[in-house]
């Protein structure tokens, strides 16, 4: 058994080592981990001084504390709690940020309050949740010509499950 296995972390060999610096401000957070042993993301913090005040409507960015070296052919990707949206209506705007893998600046997420009331937020709250998943690199090949799908060229609600086949323009 692995030291991991033994201290209730996953036996896994594809575990990846990211470089994390805490950044001034981060004194006494944890640092970003997985709330379960199934989690896909890590759990990002709120590095403020004081309690941040955000009015419905508002948008603040919010300091995690840390910065990070993800390799290449990997990025992070920072998406919303959906406890914080669903109980307050706290939204990132951007869901998912993306933390390209030559980004070496501090990790901050914009929150929206889409709420009916002011929210808080507190020095060590769990703010957002970050994804670190493969990037594929695109080449591409112009051609006269893509390959035939049944879909075609049907857009957006092209695959609604009434069969009523509409297209509104754009993916989906």
């Amino acid at each position: 058994m692995s030291r991991r296995a033994a201290s209730g972390a996953p036996d896994r060999d594809d575990v990846l080592p990211v470089p994390l610096v805490r950044l001034a401000g981060s004194e006494g957070l944890p640092l970003p981990a997985y709330a379960t042993p199934g989690a896909a993301g890590l759990d990002l913090l709120a590095a403020v001084g004081e309690e941040l005040v955000l009015a419905p409507g508002a948008r603040a960015l919010v300091p995690t504390g840390i910065a990070l070296a993800l390799p290449p052919g990997f990025e992070g990707q920072v998406r919303g709690r959906s406890g914080l949206a669903l109980r307050h209506g706290i939204l990132l705007p951007n869901a998912p940020g993306t933390i390209d893998s030559d980004y070496r600046g501090e990790v901050k997420v914009i929150l929206l309050n889409a709420g009916d009331g002011p929210f808080r937020v507190r020095r060590g709250d769990r703010i957002a949740q970050l994804v670190v998943a493969p990037v594929a690199r695109v080449e591409w090949r112009e051609t006269a010509r893509l390959p035939e799908t049944s879909r075609a060229a049907g857009g957006f609600g092209h695959t609604d499950p009434s069969g009523a086949a509409r297209d509104h323009g754009g993916d989906g």
